[in-house]
């Protein structure tokens, strides 16, 4: 049986030309809702004292909980009544431009299907706790959101220009797996850290990891591990910070890194501001393949 049909039951749900589909909340089962409540207490208990700020405080505000999966409409009227971002319900990955088109118009397609039992601890694509958990506290973040919406129109320039690597690894530096200084230490704000109880751990108090300075165009260099924890995180002091390094043309950032060598993702560079240099114990022993 392809495997991948059986997890996801919206994968022949009648899609819109954006994408978007039917939530059809009042289907789900019992034991999907327990699903959620069962990954929404553990990462709750995980990211105390681990989690920014931020993303704390909206848990509460945008009433997330552990009582049965949200109802993206009624969650999306909460969080537009903060920020004007709506959640719309897709069944799995949407194309690049789609994508973009809706970060550009505060729209955050969110997996409506919710990982199997036997993937209950990890799955490679996201679904609908890693997308409400680890995207949506953010999205009611109002330097965040615009931060958001900023990247969704830089990403219709990106394709155009023919550099939308550079940028996805923006994304996936900040937005999945980013890392933010605040007063009390170091703290993680991206969704894929977030929503990973193993990753939270890892990514803040393994010896591991790399954890640099933020630098745009070091980024947009940096390569990146799909499936498997990170060699690098980066650091950005302030969503403020964040958001101002990206309010520019980026087509003179492009120019820059356009022919400069990709970076491994385990290098540390000699201008680097670095915060903790990993010992790489963890990619040494073969990480999750040893």
């Amino acid at each position: 049986m392809d495997t991948a049909f059986a997890k996801n039951r919206y994968h022949d749900a009648p899609r819109a030309a954006d994408f978007t589909i039917d939530q059809a909340w009042d289907t789900y089962s019992a034991a999907e809702h327990d699903r959620w409540d069962r990954l929404f207490r553990r990462q709750s208990e995980i990211t105390k004292g681990r989690a920014c700020a931020a993303a704390l405080e909206a848990m509460g505000r945008l009433e997330l909980s552990p009582s049965g999966i949200p109802h993206m409409g009624r969650l999306s009227d909460r969080l537009e009544a903060m920020t004007g971002w709506r959640l719309v319900p897709v069944a799995e990955l949407v194309p690049d431009e789609i994508f973009f088109n809706h970060l550009a118009n505060r729209r955050f397609p969110a997996g409506a299907f919710i990982r199997p039992e036997a993937e209950f601890d990890y799955l490679q694509e996201p679904d609908i706790f890693h997308d409400i958990f680890g995207h949506v506290p953010l999205l009611a973040n109002p330097v965040f959101a615009d931060f958001m919406q900023a990247y969704g129109k830089g990403g219709q320039r990106a394709m155009r220009l023919g550099q939308l690597h550079n940028l996805a690894r923006l994304y996936w530096y900040t937005v999945e797996f980013g890392l933010i200084q605040e007063a009390d230490g170091l703290r993680v704000y991206g969704a894929g850290i977030l929503s990973s109880p193993d990753e939270t751990v890892f990514a803040l108090e393994d010896a591991s990891p790399n954890r640099i300075g933020f630098d745009l165009k070091r980024l947009m260099r940096t390569k990146y591990i799909i499936d498997d924890f990170q060699q690098t995180y980066f650091v950005i002091d302030s969503f403020e910070a964040l958001l101002e390094a990206c309010y520019q043309d980026f087509g003179n950032v492009y120019a820059e890194v356009k022919d400069a060598a990709d970076i491994e993702a385990q290098d540390v560079l000699p201008g680097d501001r670095v915060i903790t240099r990993g010992s790489h114990a963890y990619f040494d022993a073969g990480g999750r393949k040893g």
